[in-house]
């Protein structure tokens, strides 16, 4: 994960600012590192090896995620002040996430005021696909960081929410690990399991499965086509989360929206 392997380890210098294009933020970060190491010395026929400890690397972590916790409380408490739920959604890239999106926005439109965050490393092609549904989209480029931070979030705050804005979908980077490690402020995560990812997933994957609060395994439309289990991949999620409640749809067919749309309904 990257609260371990340090990927967002915060450097110095340490520069970074945002550029807003129209709910597009494109965040740059120049940073540089001295971290702990280690060198050989070679005498005839004898090695001496020093050790320096990596004590950097454990200041770095606990920095990150402190640092991280503390903004995502921030923005926990603004949004709960506003009565607004958040949704972090996770999956793998594919997973139909912005799909779900598209005909979730559609289906809430005039009826739950709804707001989007994109996160992906590059392009703005998702928030293209979401805007005109009736809510607000911000796009954030993370460049090279394969998650979204809680800093990210407390940017693209100030020109996503609204005033009626009631329901927040946060649509992390496309990966199964890092997204799961980062609290962004959210009220809790769902995370999305496609049928053409096979049904082991959630044993791979456990940290995702077991702090989602619901899970929705999409792209069902494509079952008879595949060599896919449903019932062992309930199992497998339950395995891993017994009391999560599990939802099965097709945003292509439409076949399970409406449990989908109940569900986010009961949430406000």
């Amino acid at each position: 994960m990257c609260k371990n392997c340090g990927c967002d380890a915060p450097k110095t210098p340490h520069h970074a600012h945002s550029h807003e294009h129209g709910g597009h933020y494109h965040v740059h970060e120049h940073q540089h590192e001295h971290a702990g190491h280690e060198h050989p010395h070679v005498h005839g026929d004898h090695q001496h090896e020093h050790q320096h400890p990596e004590s950097v690397h454990v200041e770095m972590e606990v920095n990150i995620l402190s640092e991280n916790d503390r903004i995502a409380a921030a923005n926990r408490a603004m949004l709960k002040s506003r009565g607004i739920v958040t949704i972090n959604l996770i999956s793998s890239p594919g997973s139909g996430k912005t799909a779900l999106l598209e005909k979730t926005l559609d289906m809430l439109k005039g009826d739950v005021p709804c707001a989007v965050i994109v996160g992906d490393q590059r392009s703005d092609e998702d928030a293209k696909r979401l805007r005109g549904r009736g809510a607000p989209v911000t796009q954030i480029e993370t460049d090279d960081s394969c998650h979204l931070n809680a800093g990210q979030i407390a940017l693209a705050l100030e020109i996503t929410l609204q005033p009626e804005t009631k329901l927040l979908f946060i649509e992390n980077v496309g990966n199964l690990v890092c997204p799961a490690a980062f609290d962004l402020g959210e009220d809790f995560k769902v995370a999305l399991l496609s049928s053409p990812e096979g049904e082991d997933k959630p044993l791979k994957y456990p940290s995702l499965f077991n702090t989602a609060r619901a899970v929705v395994i999409t792209k069902t439309d494509l079952c008879p086509y595949l060599d896919w289990d449903i019932e062992k991949c309930r199992q497998y999620i339950r395995g891993v989360n017994p009391g999560v409640l599990v939802l099965e749809l097709s945003s292509r067919t439409e076949k399970g929206m409406d449990s989908w749309i109940s569900y986010l309904k009961t949430l406000l």
